[in-house]
C-alpha cells in the first residue's frame, strides 16, 4: 500500500486526468432518458452515444502506440485531452442527437489517445513495480467510473447539457496538470523505439495476448450491457440513476484496488478470472430474472460492480504479464479489441429488448460472460505465463531499470 501511495507528481497528474477521462464512460448514463426525451430520440439512437464513442476508441487504440512512440507520451496525452475538451463542448452545444453521436465519436478518439498512453505512462513512471502502477491505474478507472454517473446525475438534473460542459471544464484542468507536472525529460516521457504501425495487429498473433483479447471482447459486452442498458429498465430520474451507478462504480473501485491483489496473492490469475466470470454470468442472469423489481435490479448492478472491479484489474495484469512485448503495444492491441466489443453491446441490447423483451439483453450478456469464461478455461495452458507472478515482477523491474538507465 505504501508503494501505491508514494508516487511522483507526474504519476498523480496523469492519474488525475485519467479519473476525468474515465468519467466520460459513465457520465451520460443518468442523462440517457433525458436526451431521448429532449431530443426526441429512440433508446437505440440514444445508445449510439456509447457505440460511436467506444467504436472510435477501440479502432484508434490500435494506432496509439505508433503515434506515442513518435511524438512522445506527453504530447500524445495533451493531444488527447485537447480533443476531449473540444468535442465535449461541441456535444454540449448540439441541438440534435445525431450531432451528439458524432461528437461523442470525436470524444472517443481523444480518449483513446489518452487512455492507452496513460496506462503505459503510469507503469513507466510509478514506483513499486508494475503491480502498484496497475492498481493505481485501475483505481483511477474505478473512481472515474464511480464519480462519472454521480456528476452526470447532479448536472443532468439541471440539463442534459450540464455533464458535457462539466467534462470539458475538468479535462481542461487535467490538461494544465499534465503540462505543468509531467516533465518532458521524465522517465515516463523517455524516447522509445519507434513502434511499427502493424505492431498491435502482429501482437495479437501471440497466442496468450490474442486469447486474452478474445476473452476481453466478450467480457466487455457483458460490462456495457450492465452499464449502458440498465438505465432504461430502471426508469429512475437522473439523480436516482446517478446514485445507483455511483454505488456500482464505488464497488468496482474498492475491489479493483483491494480485493483483486488479495485474490491473486492466493490464487493463480486464471483461477481468479474463471471464478469472477462465472459469478458475473450468474449476476446477469439474476438481473434478467428480477428486472421488474427496481431494488432487485439495483442490487444486481451494484454487486456486478464488485465483480467487474476484480476482472478489470486481473485482466489488465494478465495482459501485462502474458508476453514480453512492449507495454504500449500490448495495451494498444488488447484495449482495441476490448473497446470494440463494448461498442457492440449497448445498441444490440436495446434492439434485443425491442424484439424479444426487456430481460433478454441481460441473458445475452450472461452468454457473453460465459463465452469469456470458456475462453479462459480452454486456454489455460496458453495462459500459464500470466500465473508466473514472481518471475514476471523481476522481469518488470529489470525492464523499468533499463528504461531509466537509457
Amino acid at each position: 500500500m505504501r508503494s501505491f501511495l508514494t508516487q511522483p507528481k507526474s504519476v498523480w497528474a496523469v492519474a488525475f486526468a485519467a479519473v476525468i477521462a474515465f468519467m466520460g464512460i459513465g457520465l451520460v448514463d443518468p442523462i440517457l432518458p433525458s436526451i431521448a426525451a429532449d431530443l426526441h430520440a429512440t433508446p437505440t439512437e440514444t445508445e449510439m452515444l456509447f457505440t460511436s464513442y467506444l467504436a472510435v476508441t477501440g479502432v484508434a487504440m490500435f494506432f496509439t502506440s505508433w503515434l506515442s512512440s513518435r511524438i512522445g507520451a506527453k504530447r500524445t496525452l495533451m493531444f488527447g485531452l485537447v480533443l476531449i475538451v473540444a468535442f465535449a463542448l461541441f456535444a454540449a452545444l448540439s441541438n440534435n442527437v445525431e450531432a451528439v453521436i458524432g461528437f461523442r465519436a470525436g470524444w472517443g478518439l481523444g480518449n483513446a489517445l489518452f487512455i492507452s498512453t496513460a496506462l503505459a505512462t503510469i507503469v513507466g513512471a510509478a514506483t513499486g513495480g508494475s503491480g502498484a502502477a496497475i492498481i493505481l491505474y485501475e483505481a483511477a478507472l474505478g473512481l472515474g467510473i464511480a464519480v462519472g454517473p454521480l456528476l452526470g446525475g447532479l448536472l443532468g438534473h439541471i440539463s442534459w447539457r450540464g455533464p458535457f460542459f462539466g467534462t470539458a471544464a475538468l479535462m481542461a484542468v487535467g490538461f494544465i496538470a499534465i503540462v505543468t507536472l509531467l516533465k518532458t525529460d521524465s522517465s515516463a516521457n523517455a524516447r522509445v523505439e519507434p513502434v511499427a504501425l502493424s505492431a498491435p495487429f502482429t501482437a495479437l498473433r501471440r497466442p496468450a495476448l490474442g486469447l486474452l483479447a478474445v476473452a476481453a471482447l466478450f467480457y466487455n459486452m457483458a460490462f456495457f450491457v450492465l452499464l449502458a442498458y440498465s438505465p432504461f429498465p430502471l426508469g429512475l430520474p437522473a439523480m436516482g440513476l446517478g446514485l445507483t451507478f455511483f454505488g456500482w462504480g464505488v464497488g468496482l473501485a474498492i475491489t479493483s484496488v483491494f480485493l483483486a491483489p488479495l485474490l491473486t496473492a492466493r490464487m493463480h490469475r486464471t483461477t481468479v478470472l474463471r471464478w469472477a466470470l462465472a459469478l458475473l454470468t450468474l449476476t446477469l442472469i439474476a438481473a434478467g430474472l428480477v428486472i421488474e423489481s427496481v431494488p432487485g435490479l439495483i442490487a444486481c448492478i451494484v454487486f456486478g460492480g464488485l465483480v467487474l472491479g476484480v476482472l478489470n484489474t486481473v485482466l489488465t495484469e494478465s495482459v501485462m504479464e502474458a508476453t514480453d512485448l512492449p507495454r504500449s503495444v500490448a495495451s494498444s492491441a488488447y484495449s482495441g479489441v476490448r473497446f470494440v466489443g463494448g461498442a457492440i453491446a449497448p445498441t444490440a441490447a436495446t434492439m434485443l429488448a425491442d424484439s424479444f423483451g426487456a430481460p433478454v439483453p441481460y441473458f445475452a450478456a450472461a452468454g457473453a460472460a460465459l463465452i469469456s469464461f470458456l475462453v479462459v478455461l480452454i486456454g489455460h495452458r496458453v495462459l500459464r505465463r500470466v500465473n508466473t507472478s514472481i518471475e514476471s515482477e523481476l522481469d518488470e523491474a529489470a525492464a523499468i531499470a533499463a528504461g531509466d538507465a537509457s
